[in-house]
Formats: C-alpha cells, sequence, structure tokens
C-alpha cells in the first residue's frame, strides 16, 4: 500500500506534463505545416503584384457555367464564319475562270435576271442582304451580269415579270406596238454595233413566294393577251358611255354657273332704270367671269366637303391591274407563237425566313448554321453560271392538280412563313402566296433547270480539299 501511495504522485505529474506539452506540440506541427505549404506556393509576378492584381485562381462555380456557356455560343459562331467562308470561296473558285474568258469589245457580257421579293411578314431588306451574302459572291467572281427584279409587296413581282414577257411579245408584232423612244438603251446599242451575248441567259429566284410569283407572271405572259382585256363599263374602254360629272365635285361648269346665278341674283330687276335695262346679261356674266379669280382658293368650303368625304369612302386602289388570265383559263388559253423552245432556264435558291419570339430556338440554330445555306445557294448560283440544265419532270396527277417538279420548287419553306400569310386578302390585294401554284402542261414541258454535272460535283470537292493538301505538301517540302 505504502509503494502505491508513493509512486501515485509521481505518475500523476507525469501524465500531467504530458498533457501540458501534447498541445503544444500539435500547435507546433501546425505552424510548421502553414509556413511549408506558403513556401510550396509560386512567387507572384512582381509586375502584377505592383499592379495590385490578386493572385490567379480558379473561377467560381457561377462563373465557370457562365464562361463555359458565352465560350462555347461565340466558339459555335466563329466555326460556322469560318466555313461560311470556305462554302462561299469554293463556288467562286469553280466558276472563276469564267470571267478570264477573252470576250470582244462590242459585245455585252453574259446577264442573268435575278428576282428577288420581301418574305412573307417582312421587308425587302431581308431578301437584298441574302442576296449580297450568299448570290452576288458567285456572280461577280464569274464576272457575270446581272438584272435584278423587286418586289415589296405581294403581286409586284407577278406584273412585272407578265410585263416584260408582254414587252418581248409587242416587239414581235404581237398586240399594239410600244411607242418607239429616240434614245431608249436598245436603239443607243443597235447604232453603236453593240451586240448582245448570243448564249444561255437564265432566271435566279430567291424564295418560295417568289417562285410562285415567277411562274404565274410566266404563265400570264406567255398564255394571256397581249393587251389588257376590256372591261365593260370601264373607264377609257370602247363604247363606253361617258362618265357623267357628280355633283359637289369641283369644276369649270359648276363655277360658270353658280357666279352667273349670283350675278343674275344680284342685278337689279329689267323694268327699272333705263341704264340697267339697257346693260347686256352677257355682258354681266363675262364681267364677273374676269373678276372672279383664277385659283379655286376663295371657293367656299362646303363645296370641297363632299368631295374629301367621297375620298375618304374610297376603296384602297390595287397596286397593279388585275391578271390579264386566270389560272382556271390555262387549258383553254392559246399559247404564244413566240413562245421560245426553253423557258429560262431557272433556278430556285433556297430562303430560309423564319419570325416569331416562340421560334427563337429555330432562328438560333439556323443562325449557328449559315455554311449549310452557304454551300446550297453557291450550288444552284455556280449552276446557273456554268448554264448546264436539264428540263423540268412534267407529271399530271389523276386529281386533276399540277404535281410537276417546277410547282413544288422550295415547298418546304411555307411551313416557316408567318402566320398572317394565309389571312384572307382585301379586295384590292392579291393572293398569289396562298394559292396554289398551277404549271400547265405546255409550258412545263418547255422550262429548264440549272444543275451542276457530276464533273462540277468533282472539281468542287477538289477545290474543297485543295487547301489542306497544299497545306500538306509545303509541309513535306
Amino acid at each position: 500500500m505504502a509503494d502505491s501511495t508513493s509512486t501515485s504522485p509521481a505518475s500523476d505529474a507525469a501524465k500531467k506534463a504530458i498533457n501540458k506539452t501534447g498541445p503544444q506540440d500539435a500547435a507546433a506541427k501546425a505552424s510548421s505545416a502553414a509556413g511549408e505549404a506558403k513556401k510550396a506556393l509560386p512567387k507572384q509576378n512582381e509586375a502584377f503584384r505592383m499592379m495590385g492584381l490578386p493572385r490567379l485562381r480558379l473561377p467560381s462555380r457561377n462563373w465557370s457555367i457562365f464562361l463555359g456557356v458565352t465560350g462555347s455560343f461565340f466558339g459555335a459562331m466563329f466555326y460556322d464564319k469560318y466555313q461560311t467562308k470556305l462554302a462561299r470561296e469554293k463556288w467562286c473558285k469553280l466558276v472563276s475562270h469564267i470571267a478570264e474568258e477573252p470576250l470582244p469589245s462590242h459585245t455585252l457580257a453574259r446577264k442573268v435576271t435575278v428576282y428577288l421579293a420581301a418574305p412573307p411578314g417582312d421587308g425587302l431588306r431581308a431578301a437584298r442582304e441574302h442576296f449580297h451574302l450568299y448570290v452576288k459572291p458567285v456572280l461577280v467572281a464569274a464576272a457575270m451580269d446581272w438584272d435584278v427584279v423587286e418586289g415589296r409587296k405581294e403581286g409586284d413581282v407577278r406584273w412585272k415579270t407578265a410585263e416584260r414577257i408582254r414587252k418581248r411579245r409587242r416587239a414581235g408584232s404581237e398586240g399594239t406596238p410600244d411607242a418607239e423612244e429616240e434614245y431608249s438603251v436598245e436603239s443607243i446599242r443597235e447604232k453603236a454595233g453593240t451586240q448582245v451575248y448570243d448564249g444561255v441567259g437564265g432566271d435566279v429566284v430567291v424564295g418560295r413566294n417568289t417562285w410562285k410569283e415567277y411562274v404565274r407572271g410566266m404563265h400570264e405572259g406567255w398564255l394571256g393577251p397581249v393587251d389588257a382585256p376590256v372591261v365593260p363599263g370601264e373607264v377609257g374602254a370602247e363604247g363606253a358611255e361617258p362618265g357623267t360629272h357628280t355633283p359637289g365635285l369641283g369644276g369649270v361648269g359648276d363655277a360658270a354657273v353658280s357666279l352667273a346665278t349670283n350675278a343674275v341674283a344680284k342685278q337689279p330687276s329689267l323694268l327699272g332704270s333705263t341704264s340697267d335695262s339697257t346693260q347686256s346679261p352677257v355682258a354681266t356674266l363675262s364681267e364677273t367671269l374676269e373678276s372672279a379669280p383664277a385659283t379655286s382658293d376663295d371657293a367656299s368650303p362646303t363645296a370641297d366637303t363632299p368631295a374629301a368625304e367621297e375620298k375618304k369612302d374610297e376603296p384602297p386602289k390595287p397596286r397593279h391591274p388585275p391578271p390579264y388570265i386566270n389560272a382556271d383559263a390555262y387549258p383553254s388559253a392559246t399559247l404564244s407563237a413566240l413562245t421560245p423552245e426553253i423557258l429560262g432556264p431557272a433556278t430556285s435558291v433556297p430562303f430560309p425566313h423564319i419570325l416569331g419570339f416562340r421560334n427563337t430556338p429555330i432562328r438560333v440554330y439556323r443562325f449557328l448554321n449559315r455554311r449549310r445555306v452557304a454551300d446550297d445557294v453557291g450550288r444552284q448560283v455556280a449552276a446557273a453560271v456554268l448554264a448546264s440544265h436539264r428540263p423540268f419532270e412534267a407529271t399530271v396527277s389523276t386529281e386533276g392538280g399540277s404535281s410537276s417538279e417546277a410547282a413544288k420548287e422550295l415547298l418546304f419553306e411555307e411551313a416557316s412563313w408567318w402566320k398572317t400569310t394565309y389571312k384572307p386578302r382585301e379586295p384590292h390585294e392579291e393572293a398569289v402566296w396562298i394559292e396554289e401554284c398551277t404549271v400547265e402542261e405546255r409550258l412545263a414541258g418547255r422550262m429548264r433547270r440549272f444543275e451542276l454535272t457530276s464533273v462540277d460535283e468533282e472539281r468542287a470537292k477538289a477545290i474543297a480539299q485543295g487547301k489542306k493538301q497544299g497545306v500538306k505538301v509545303e509541309e513535306e517540302g
């Protein structure tokens, strides 16, 4: 017992000493570890430190998400822009040899006609930008000349196309000839001895809506009459009754009658004084007319009020005259004797265009895939420049409608048209876009379509791979 009591104070003291020294050792070890960690950090650039910039470190979670999303979007955008440039250069290089071919000084370059129309629900600017981005570079690379037919409203391209054909028919002694202009472009070129390019011209039609107007105008020009049909009772028609004067509308006759009435009312009785009776009423009327103002500024406002009201009540007038022939009369119409054996040739250029806030995902996808549009449009325009064409497949369905290839060109674009396009039209508006695209058999057999040959396709592929092969050859050399 004595031994146990004698040893217990010493053991307790030893335990206390161990407990006291334990935390100190732990703190010393922690401080030494922190010092080693500080020593392990790389030394900051002195220039950055003097500028007050903090030490570089990894971004936070939110910053990582933001940088990842924005970086991916801009990366996809720049990649698509680069690929679009390559696709454009490929088709430009395919047709660039045409620009190097010699041309006589008195011969005009080959000219194609480009048809543009404002897409449904939008303005003409969108179609112009599409032309400048994808169509124009290929035409410029081949040193081609072009003539643009634009349409701001529905029916403009239809009217201009039909009018161009009717003008051509009048020049061929059909219908009433046009008045000859002394200083027209054709007459000046004829006097100077300038010759037109003797070869295939061609038409480039941008968009489905423009294509439907182009086909309608072509049928109206070749199947319809050259001169405007006479409508009974129309102003200017032969045998129509002369137009009667509408009361309330200002005119010379109304002014004379009103002035004469006022003069007679103010004149004293003829049975009065001798001096008044000797004055002739005709002289009084002539003096009154001479004293009247030459302008109609002093006319009573009550005379202009009915005219202004009638102008407000008048319905809006159409932009162009109605079509000379309807689609129902195509089979029974007489084809013009001047119709060429080959119409066109023509090519339809896709014009993807969609509106609406709900279609934002589709619009973003198309924005990041413009390289496909550039490649497709470049192929169609290059085919028109190289002038390789084939006939359209003309077939007639058993249901009585037209199922030819020309009627179905760019049909998929109608699904992206704005919803207001399908609303009923006003009496003064045309409805070419929502009507069926009808192609008559006789014209369908004459229409031609531009298309690249297999040889040109292989050349385009070789051009696309030419840069990569050239880089490899330079590295090996």
